[in-house]
């Protein structure tokens, strides 16, 4: 598969060392919240024979792929046309109280970007779409051609920590009464010309925030996170592992605080003893975000932005 050999799993050695201590030796079920192209699943599933993978994913062109890629391990994976903050309803339906490892791999899969159709990409004229959901909901160029000024403003601020996001989104609506946007090079361009010529020198591509930000708005990926947090880590049954990549700082500061909540002990300051049940429910095992290494990153750049979490669940949820 052309696909396949495409796709290298981001932290994969470190994401197998931190499951292995649930998962090794003993039947155990996996979520892969978000299945992609299969490589953590596959490795997963060799790592641990007795392992069952339930993949979730919500592009059908993802789960065609990688259920050619799991086939070989037959029953031992199940996959589910689904959003990730879908989890506790796909549990219920496949009779499972708990899970012993969930894993979120977020942000945009290889898949997508590659595929220069689907129009995640800055890098090569494609038609604005950017849903993850093929043929479902708006599309990237519904939202530059129909929000207003404000709006826009708003998500280039917020998902895609734009600095000249007021001065962008006036640009677009400016042209978009000109010519409806369709396709992703006039939106390259128009960035290009409107961001400031110094600070297109640093940072990386000036397109990169303004396309994150329409993505992010196109699938609702920070509430669809929001949910799906706080769901995992209750699916999760003593000693079970949650571990998260994160692709850009606000993925990562809302997993961040979802572990802190967990973490800490709900007893009053003050009292000599922990109160029953007021304890930490899950302990961090990871100090702070953990990223890649050179080594990793010259070996697959889609490595460079990734910020690594990881967290046990120790005690019964409240």
């Amino acid at each position: 598969m052309a696909e396949r050999a495409a796709h290298v799993p981001v932290l994969l050695d470190r994401v197998l060392e931190l499951f292995a201590p649930a998962l090794t030796g003993r039947p155990a079920v996996v979520v892969d919240a978000t299945l992609g192209l299969g490589g953590h699943a596959e490795a997963l599933l060799t790592a641990h024979p007795h392992l069952r993978l339930v993949g979730l994913d919500r592009d059908p062109q993802a789960l065609e792929l990688s259920g050619r890629r799991l086939a070989p391990f037959g029953d031992r994976a199940t996959l589910v046309p689904a959003v990730y903050d879908e989890l506790p309803a796909v549990l219920d339906r496949l009779g499972l109280s708990s899970v012993d490892g969930v894993l979120f791999d977020l942000g945009v899969s290889s898949l997508q970007l590659d595929a220069t159709e689907r129009g995640f990409s800055y890098a090569r004229d494609a038609p604005l779409d950017m849903r993850m959901s093929l043929g479902t909901g708006s599309t990237a160029a519904d939202v530059l051609n129909t929000y207003s000024v404000g709006e826009l403003t708003r998500i280039l601020r917020e998902y895609g920590e734009e600095r000249f996001a007021g001065r962008i989104a006036s640009a677009v609506v400016r042209e978009r009464e000109r010519e409806p946007f369709t396709t992703s090079e006039r939106l390259v361009r128009l960035i290009y010309d409107t961001v400031p010529a110094a600070a297109r020198r640093t940072g990386g591509h000036p397109a990169k925030r303004t396309f994150q930000a329409l993505r992010i708005e196109v699938n609702g990926e920070l509430e669809v996170l929001r949910r799906a947090l706080p769901a995992a880590l209750a699916a999760l049954s003593v000693g079970g592992r949650l571990v998260v990549e994160s692709y850009h700082s606000l993925e990562d500061r809302m997993v961040k605080r979802a572990l802190a909540e967990l973490a800490t002990s709900r007893t009053p300051e003050g009292l000599p003893v922990e109160l029953p049940g007021h304890g930490p429910q899950i302990t961090l095992l990871t100090r702070g975000a953990e990223q890649a290494t050179e080594q990793e990153i010259e070996a697959n750049p889609r490595a460079a932005s990734v910020r690594l979490r990881a967290a046990e669940r120790i005690r019964e949820a409240g």
